[in-house]
């Protein structure tokens, strides 16, 4: 059993996995919120810039590339615009002129618009992206790195449409980024720190709880153990001082009766004794019979003695919808199978599931009969039943052998915390009966409870 330090040791490793992970994603986040709102601050720059100073500014000598007009505009430009983090101007026309830019060497050239571009310049819009700085027409820029580069559609004196285009420093976005990250990290961490924290002691005390827990379940599963030690020692018991002894002194007086070549007289008296133990035998056995099945079960039906377990679960605290409507035609041999698949179920039900509602059905589908036992406990993984079956626990896993030699089947679906379901489906009339009906495959128990004695 793992101890209460080792489990809560896992519980703060793994919270601690979890806290750095999402101290990650807030880092992220927050950075990735102070980029958008730098990116923001540049368009509103941008675009106040494009209306405030540039498009009061184009008038007709402007734009036909007057000399002493593109000088004043230049002087504007460097007076007015490039500062701080704005490193370039540039000013196109809609067929991809350049009809202005702090960089000389630029102005008069002209290159292929892309669509975002034409698009802002035609609807009078603003948009920004990471500027690519491979393009030929950006060539000047490399040297300041990665660069956001903003355009804003402008209109001239003239009506004529153009294309306002600046570039701002693209670290001064990241450290918009990393400030909004330092903002709220100290917040956002001591949280999730100060959650951790408080979930420490409440995991020592789950922890204490859980192996509690274990502790008074494996004493009751112990319990459990020797009471089936004990009850098969006391049916073998009874077998071997009753039944096989009886058994066999009828063998040694029929085999003393065969080669001593008796008389009529004698033989009669050996078949009649012989006989007389036979019958001994077999009411030992019924007797025996009769502890290992309710009274009821013989004498009122399955449905019946369905009902007596269903009471007594409901004794325990546990709603039970019980429909036994389809139990009259059954044979002796399938409901004991059912009752005993029944009587099983409902012991690790009230035992060990903490269900809360049991559903309990039989219903008769052609020449078989269903008894479903759908419980909402707590589950199991069926991974444990291997492991319980090699402890010496068999349970249901016995029954589903005798279920399969009777050509019927046993299931059982469990999941933790998703309950279990147990079904059991048996041939309505007695197999013997019919040698011509083809044996079905049996399906044996897909998963049966760790708690099954």
């Amino acid at each position: 059993m793992t101890s209460t330090v080792g489990l809560v040791a896992r519980f703060t490793a793994v919270g601690v996995a979890v806290l750095a992970g999402l101290a990650a994603l807030l880092a992220l986040a927050a950075r990735q919120a102070g980029i958008e709102q730098a990116t923001e601050s540049a368009s509103e720059v941008a675009w106040v810039t494009a209306k405030g100073v540039v498009e009061p500014r184009l008038d007709a000598a402007v734009i036909a590339g007057d000399p002493a007009a593109a000088a004043g505009f230049d002087r504007a430009m460097r007076q007015y615009v490039l500062h701080g983090s704005l490193v370039r101007v540039k000013l196109w026309d809609d067929t991809g002129r350049i009809l202005y830019s702090d960089q000389p060497g630029l102005a008069g050239t002209s290159w292929e618009l892309e669509e975002e571009e034409l698009a802002a310049l035609r609807a009078q819009q603003i948009d920004s992206e990471v500027s690519d700085l491979s393009r030929p027409e950006n060539r000047f820029e490399r040297p300041w790195g990665k660069l956001l580069e903003v355009y804003v559609g402008v209109r001239a004196a003239t009506g004529k449409l153009l294309l306002f285009e600046v570039y701002f420093r693209y670290d001064a976005v990241d450290q918009a980024g990393r400030a909004a990250w330092r903002q709220f990290a100290p917040i956002a961490v001591g949280a999730l720190l100060a959650l951790q924290l408080v979930q420490i002691p409440l995991a020592w005390s789950l922890a204490r709880r859980v192996q509690r827990q274990q502790r008074d379940r494996e004493a009751l599963l112990r319990h459990a153990v020797d009471a089936s030690d004990a009850e098969r020692r006391r049916i073998a018991g009874e077998l071997h001082d009753g039944v096989v002894q009886q058994l066999t002194g009828v063998t040694y007086a029929l085999d003393a009766a065969r080669l001593g070549n008796p008389d009529e007289a004698q033989r009669g008296e050996v078949i009649t004794r012989a006989a007389a133990d036979l019958r001994a035998g077999i009411g030992a056995l019924r007797s025996l019979l009769v502890d290992i099945y309710p009274p009821n079960l013989a004498e009122e039906g399955l449905g019946s003695a369905l009902a007596e377990l269903a009471v007594a679960l409901e004794r325990t605290g546990v709603r039970v919808n019980l429909d036994v409507r389809d139990a009259e035609r059954l044979t002796p041999v399938a409901a004991g199978l059912l009752f005993r698949t029944a009587q099983e179920a409902i012991r690790n039900i009230g035992t060990h599931s903490g269900a809360e509602q049991v559903d309990i059905e039989l219903v008769e589908e052609g020449e078989m009969v269903r008894l479903v036992i759908d419980d909402d406990g707590r589950g199991f993984d069926g991974d444990v039943f291997a492991e319980r079956a090699e402890g010496g626990h068999f349970g249901l896993r016995a029954l589903s052998d005798l279920i399969a030699g009777a050509h019927g089947r046993l299931v059982v679906r469990s999941a933790p915390a998703a309950g279990t379901r147990v079904e059991a489906e048996v041939p309505v009339h007695d197999p013997g009966a019919d040698r011509r009906r083809p044996r079905r495959r049996p399906a044996g128990v897909g998963a049966a409870s760790p708690d099954d004695g």
